[in-house]
């Protein structure tokens, strides 16, 4: 009797699923026999990552590479060696003064007596990271938990198989599977990764999965931290030198052609600037890829899924009125072999174009006519909350304004992406966008529990306001709350 492909392929997932579950369970009671790994020990799990990462810095840069077919290799190093490594290099700096206790007032009607936080913790954490940043967002966040003195089992994308299974080797090799563990499969592992009973559930993705990784953790009242997406404006006011923005809208934008959840997914700008943007975006794009094709600094779509969600998108706009504006500086044939999308700008476009709907994650870039700066706020705040905001403007008290009056998870003023590498700045969206933060000291917080403490000495003043009660306790009541 011939066994099919798919009884192989479901027998696979089974011996993984049953794998993790085995995984999880050593993690746990090795994380029982030692609840409280000292600062040395933190700090010397960190050094092994960091060693692992700057020792097979080409490997992992290989592997990415290969799995998008044609990605930037610089941009590789930057976004995923560097960014990781320079994270982890910050927790090391700053973990002692973060695992002090911090002392917490007390009032005066329980003294005498102290009070402070600790900080401890959580136990096993699950890491489920995604593919447009296959190391990076598997990496800081787990230095991340090593640092807070968790153990850790990461689940990363299917999408991205050759950095999959390179991280899982190198984590084999540095860590024991009691204190680090990858399992690599599709999204059936992932529904089951998403339902064990973690300590901490730490998820990067999209909101679509976040919403179904969120719902499968509450069975367990699992924790979570959920890392998505959205739909992240960008705002030039009218003053604003359109050719100094364009040069910060290229470079947030292409970089890693698109495919970055902080990227700008639409511009508002002045209607009297639309033009002069358009061209001067045509103009930074022409000096930063002269040609779209063979060029290794400009990174293709990850697969033939995306590639022809993003081709779904831009026909549904040109077939609903959407003027396309493709930027091919060497006007070559880029058709779908090269896996790359020129880009693109689309003008007149509205709210019942799916590109004016769902989060972009390409190299498509929909630019908004505003009169008044209220117009533009106003647009933003009728939305989901998006992930990061960014406006253009000279005016301090004026952008102070828009921070003021618009809610993301994180923005940058003159500026796009850039605040995700300031390392001391959190990092998370919210509401539809996301559910808590990390990076730095949040992300320490994330991973750990932190503990309440009220110390009494001999002397108890909580005894006389126990029963029985009279006069006594009258006086007291008055005298506490008048």
């Amino acid at each position: 009797m011939s066994v099919s492909k798919v009884d192989l392929e479901q027998r696979a997932d089974a011996a993984v699923i049953d794998e993790l579950k085995q995984t999880l369970e050593r993690q746990r009671q090795a994380f029982l026999k030692n609840p409280a790994p000292s600062y040395e020990d933190r700090i010397a799990n960190l050094k092994r990552l960091q060693k692992m990462v700057l020792t097979h810095k080409d490997e992992l840069t290989d592997a990415v590479c290969e799995d998008f077919g044609s990605r930037s290799r610089h941009e590789t190093i930057l976004a995923e060696i560097m960014t990781t490594v320079n994270n982890i290099k910050y927790t090391r700096k700053r973990l002692h003064k973060w695992m002090r206790p911090r002392k917490r007032h007390v009032d005066v009607t329980f003294q005498p007596a102290k009070a402070k936080v600790i900080y401890q913790p959580k136990g096993v954490v699950g890491i489920v990271s995604p593919w447009n940043y296959p190391v990076q967002l598997a990496l800081v966040p787990l230095a991340t938990a090593l640092g807070a003195g968790n153990r850790a089992i990461i689940k990363p994308s299917e999408i991205t198989p050759k950095t999959s299974e390179v991280m899982k080797r190198l984590i084999a090799e540095t860590f024991s599977p009691e204190e680090v563990h990858v399992v690599t499969g599709g999204p059936d592992l992932g529904a089951e990764f998403s339902g064990l009973p973690w300590d901490h559930l730490f998820f990067t993705g999209s909101t679509q999965l976040g919403r179904l990784v969120m719902k499968a953790a509450a069975e367990n009242l699992t924790p979570v931290t959920l890392e998505l997406g959205g739909k992240s404006p960008l705002i030039v006011h009218k003053s604003y030198p359109v050719d100094r923005a364009a040069k910060r809208i290229v470079s947030g934008k292409y970089f890693n052609g698109g495919q970055t959840c902080v990227a700008p997914d639409y511009i508002l700008v002045h209607e009297s600037k639309v033009d002069s943007l358009v061209n001067a975006i045509r103009d930074e794009i022409h000096a930063c890829y002269p040609t779209i094709a063979d060029n290794r600094d400009y990174t293709a779509v990850v697969n033939e899924r995306h590639y022809a969600r993003l081709q779904s998108l831009l026909k549904d706009a040109q077939d609903k009125g959407a003027t396309v504006v493709e930027i091919n500086p060497a006007n070559e044939k880029v058709d779908e072999s090269t896996g790359k999308i020129p880009p693109t700008v689309l003008l007149n476009t509205n709210d019942d174009m799916s590109v004016m709907q769902d989060e972009i994650f390409g190299p498509l870039l929909p630019i908004l006519p505003y009169d008044k700066l209220d117009e533009a706020l106003d647009y933003v705040n009728q939305r989901p909350r998006p992930l990061a905001l960014y406006y253009f403007d000279d005016d301090a008290s004026r952008a102070d304004m828009v921070l003021q009056n618009t809610v993301s998870g994180g923005a940058c003023i003159n500026e796009t992406v850039m605040h995700v590498a300031t390392d001391d700045l959190p990092f998370g969206g919210v509401g539809d966008s996301g559910l808590g933060a990390y990076h730095g000291y949040e992300g320490f917080e994330t991973f750990s529990h932190k503990k309440a403490v009220l110390m009494k000495g001999r002397f108890n003043s909580a005894n006389m306001l126990a029963p029985p009660y009279g006069p006594k306790i009258e006086r007291i009541i008055k005298f506490m709350v008048g």
